[in-house]
């Protein structure tokens, strides 16, 4: 039992994101900051919203809500762990134009709304509106595979489907 128990190969389990937003679909590398662009803070895609509403785009618990809620961080039920941050440079505006509707510690579904925020302020005080999902603990990533197109709507189109090493994380 024991030779059964260490010859054990880990399993790879798979977890697919549902878009959190409606919007078009680039490639994380065109992110206009560094910290995202080069993947300081994690691997993962980036959409560019039409629509004022995120999503959760997975079964899980909110870790993180940012006190400007500009941003949120997730744990999915796979452990992978998720930040979804509306904007570049929204921290700048201090909560204007963000309202949350999950408080850390919630849980959440696929498609449950997270936070609603006004796009057109956001465009009006200069802030980029790409907004970058990452993977932040993107070294058990084993694969990722973006599934949508060019465009995505919010809580029905597949997004990605991620390979996590080793099966759940802890």
């Amino acid at each position: 039992m024991l030779r059964r128990f260490f010859s054990r190969k880990p399993q790879q389990q798979e977890l697919t994101l549902l878009a959190p937003l409606t919007g078009l679909v680039v490639p994380l590398e065109e992110v206009p900051d560094p910290v995202f662009a080069q993947k300081v803070a994690g691997d993962g895609v980036a959409l560019i919203p039409t629509e004022g509403v995120l999503l959760s785009p997975v079964e899980g618990r909110v870790t993180h809500l940012f006190p400007t809620h500009h941003a949120i961080a997730l744990t999915s039920d796979t452990g992978l762990e998720i930040l979804l941050h509306i904007g570049i440079d929204t921290v700048k505006l201090k909560g204007t134009g963000f309202t949350p509707h999950v408080q850390t510690g919630d849980r959440v579904g696929p498609g449950d709304r997270l936070i609603a925020f006004d796009l057109e302020l956001l465009k009006k005080n200069g802030c980029p509106v790409v907004t970058p999902i990452v993977f932040t603990n993107s070294e058990r990533v084993a694969a990722k595979q973006v599934l949508a197109g060019a465009s995505v709507q919010a809580g029905r189109d597949l997004l990605i489907k991620v390979t996590i090493k080793g099966g759940r994380l802890e």
